[in-house]
């Protein structure tokens, strides 16, 4: 019972993670719920006294690459959705914040997928170099090069950089 107890207390982290690899809510909700699936299936293959959010979010962005194959090979294209413009109090806050917080989605949104990945697994989630060069079964230089660039252009795209 420990083992979904754990996988509970981890979802909205996973929830945030499959939205930044998915660019959709609803689809990072639904990517969330197949990997959360597949785990329960596969409890047998974690290893007892591991990361459980590091197999998590290994098998989250394997099972979103294998979506993102099929969906090339199916030819099939998503438009984006429409964001609304809101009409509020110019001294209301939480509204800027909202609106900020939709930019700064936009802006992760246009850079590529190895740049996108690392500052989810680095910048949001909080995880350490090394964990997230495990997880995304890559070298801890190729993680830290990523990590600049797209910092980078994370900082261009938001027009803060020089």
């Amino acid at each position: 019972m420990a083992f979904e107890s754990e996988l509970l207390a981890l979802l909205p982290r996973l929830r945030r993670f499959a939205a930044s690899l998915s660019r959709n809510a609803a689809d990072g909700d639904d990517l969330c719920q197949a990997a959360l699936e597949r785990a329960l299936k596969s409890r047998h293959l974690w290893e007892e006294g591991t990361r459980l959010d590091s197999w998590m979010y290994r098998i989250m962005r394997n099972m979103w690459i294998d979506e993102a194959r099929a969906r090339q090979r199916r030819a099939k294209t998503f438009v984006a959705e429409e964001a609304g413009e809101h009409v509020c109090d110019p001294g209301d806050r939480r509204m800027e914040a909202v609106v900020e917080l939709s930019m700064v989605e936009r802006a992760l949104d246009r850079l590529p997928d190895e740049q996108r990945e690392v500052i989810a697994l680095v910048m949001i989630e909080g995880l350490a170099y090394k964990e997230a060069a495990e997880i995304l079964d890559i070298p801890m230089g190729t993680l830290t090069s990523r990590l600049v660039r797209g910092r980078g252009a994370l900082l261009v795209e938001l027009g803060e950089a020089a």
